[in-house]
């Protein structure tokens, strides 16, 4: 039976946006789709594809944790963050790993970010990067993210260090690179990254584009009840024909949980501590 709903887990390969990779696999799959968290062009690596109904869970992944590779080159600042723009600044101190692995702690749990000028977030209903390119000085509210583990695991050159990053959703990973270096009383700028884990997506099971094609695409395809780490609940008969009429039921507990309707995975529902109720159904 052909899978109408569910999720790729694709490769996205530097050099292109996130977007430009949802336009090739809908080109092959012929479903509407899109991508559960973007990736920037520089970046690589892991990008859950959600198609069909499945398009509809992008709020319940957006919190899951992600692992990054990143290599900041430190000693210069870019207008971007990153590798792809401007340099404004050039040769100034490079810190010792010994000093960077010190100001780590500062920056694992919660932490307040400012984001990067250059980034998708709106001032006012206008892209913040967008105002960036046209010289205008963008102020971003400072945004709570989480740091869960956060590593320098080696040094590649007299200037650049690679770092592993466990994080959760809305962290950008070269801003966290500029407030490492700001710690260390310098600058410095994201040259590479690898999101190595989204979720339930990782990245030793991403599939490449190029072996993507409209022969094959369904042998891809993973179920949407296998990349939530929730509690299941299962009604039958009356109970699920009223929740399949977006009713409510009694429920006691509090919580988003996977419903299943007579042993059926349905889509998601939600418990408020008297009632539960359907909230996406993607059968």
């Amino acid at each position: 039976m052909q899978k109408t709903s569910g999720f790729l887990n694709i490769y996205k390969p530097s050099g292109i946006s996130s977007a430009t990779v949802v336009h090739k696999v809908k080109k092959s799959i012929d479903l509407s789709c899109g991508h559960m968290g973007t990736l920037d062009p520089l970046a690589e690596g892991v990008l859950p594809i959600a198609f069909g109904k499945a398009t509809r869970l992008f709020n319940y992944l957006l919190h899951k944790q992600k692992t990054y590779r990143a290599v900041f080159l430190f000693g210069q600042q870019t207008d971007t963050e990153d590798s792809t723009g401007t340099v404004l600044v050039d040769n100034a101190r490079v810190p010792t790993i010994e000093e960077i692995q010190n100001v780590l702690p500062n920056f694992t749990g919660e932490y307040l970010q400012v984001p990067p000028s250059y980034s998708a977030k709106s001032i006012n209903g206008i892209r913040a990067y967008k105002l960036a390119r046209q010289g205008e000085v963008v102020h971003l509210q400072a945004k709570k993210i989480i740091v869960y583990k956060i590593v320098c695991s080696k040094q590649l050159s007299n200037n650049q260090f690679e770092f592993l990053i466990t994080c959760g959703g809305g962290t950008y990973i070269r801003s966290l690179g500029r407030d490492i270096a700001q710690a260390c009383n310098t600058v410095a700028t994201m040259t590479r990254l690898i999101r190595e884990r989204s979720g339930a997506f990782c990245i030793r099971n991403a599939l490449q584009l190029h072996d993507l094609s409209s022969e094959n695409w369904q042998k891809f395809a993973i179920s949407p009840e296998s990349v939530f780490e929730m509690q299941s609940v299962n009604f039958d008969n009356i109970e699920a024909e009223k929740l399949r009429n977006g009713l409510k039921l009694p429920f006691h507990e509090v919580g988003k949980y996977k419903l299943y309707l007579n042993d059926y995975f349905y889509g998601i529902a939600e418990g408020d501590g008297k009632f539960i109720k359907a909230k996406v159904r993607l059968v």
